[in-house]
């Protein structure tokens, strides 16, 4: 589907600096809301809107996502500078946004393969660095009191991602059936309010040439919640791609206890026995995310390789995340 039809190619136009013939470009990683860059020889922008067809309830709210890097742009935090936001349904039958084209790195490889093993200590603390940040803002005095709901937000997070499985619910995961009954019993109660990324990752960051953190990217998830669920769901990559300590040094990279506890020390925050249950409940909510991913390819909406490949990990994910409930239960 051609989404730039003669009539939103000029409004955008009249509104950017780029002239109406400008080239565009469909960044193909994306898991949910479509990014495209838009450009012409004098200027680059991004573009942001939902997936076309049917959408879950709830979900791909352009404006929520406009509103969130507006705030935090406007207070100096790292994200693309918001340009215009459309809801002019004379337009478009879509809300979409214009931000920035932060014109930097990003590195694909969730250990940053691309660069030598000296290089990759010093990224992953910047990356560190940037959830610290993002987690030591006080929201209300960002005006963002309103985002989200103070409380229970792993209880509401539960809820959420259970509904999208059932609604795209493809082939029955039994690991994911018990996760769902296991949750809600095990919750801990929560200690801290801040806002949170919700997918928080090394290719959800631009970098510089000398690896400082440049923007955060894809604010879908976001809202206000637990800053240690949201860490944890962040740390998933050391469980996913089995970096024991031995393989971390290898790599170049911290220990997750060491990445851990950089985080805390930041945040001034405080972490008892939580940890297990944070990792287990990111690993149901990602392979949620992916079922709802496998849903769209279901249903037409998402057909690219990519999609069908990270919809079919949702059962490893739920397996994985029961494997490691039953050892604390």
């Amino acid at each position: 589907m051609d989404f730039f039809n003669e009539k939103i190619r000029n409004y955008i136009a009249s509104n950017l600096d780029l002239d109406n013939q400008f080239k565009y470009e469909k960044f193909m990683v994306g898991r949910s809301n479509i990014t495209f860059k838009i450009f012409d020889n004098r200027n680059s922008y991004v573009l942001r809107r939902p997936p076309f067809g049917d959408k879950l309830e709830s979900a791909h709210n352009m404006q929520r996502e406009y509103r969130i890097i507006s705030e935090l742009s406007e207070n100096n935090l790292k994200v693309p500078k918001p340009i215009f936001l459309c809801t002019d349904r004379t337009v478009s039958d879509d809300d979409f946004y214009i931000m920035e084209y932060c014109d930097g790195v990003i590195y694909w490889d969730p250990v940053a393969s691309e660069v030598n093993t000296e290089r990759r200590k010093g990224i992953f603390d910047q990356l560190n660095f940037g959830i610290s940040a993002l987690h030591a803002e006080n929201y209300k005095e960002l005006g963002l009191a309103d985002f989200g709901k103070e409380g229970n937000y792993i209880e509401r997070q539960i809820s959420r991602w259970s509904k999208q499985y059932f609604d795209s619910e493809t082939d029955v995961i039994d690991s994911m059936h018990k996760l769902i009954d296991w949750l809600p019993s095990k919750t801990p109660k929560q200690k801290y309010t801040t806002i949170v990324h919700g997918d928080y990752r090394l290719d959800n960051v631009v970098m510089t040439s000398d690896d400082k953190n440049m923007a955060m990217l894809d604010w879908e998830l976001s809202t206000i919640g637990d800053p240690l669920a949201d860490f944890g769901y962040h740390c998933l990559l050391w469980h996913i791609g089995n970096i024991d300590d031995d393989a971390a040094k290898k790599l170049g990279i911290h220990t997750e206890k060491e990445y851990l506890d950089l985080y805390l020390k930041r945040t001034k925050m405080e972490l008892d026995s939580e940890w297990d249950f944070y990792i287990i409940f990111s690993l149901f909510k990602v392979a949620g995310i992916c079922q709802g991913i496998l849903g769209r390819v279901r249903d037409g909406t998402a057909a690219s390789e990519f999609a069908i490949q990270m919809g079919k990990r949702a059962k490893m994910f739920a397996d994985l995340g029961w494997e490691k409930a039953k050892k604390i239960s």
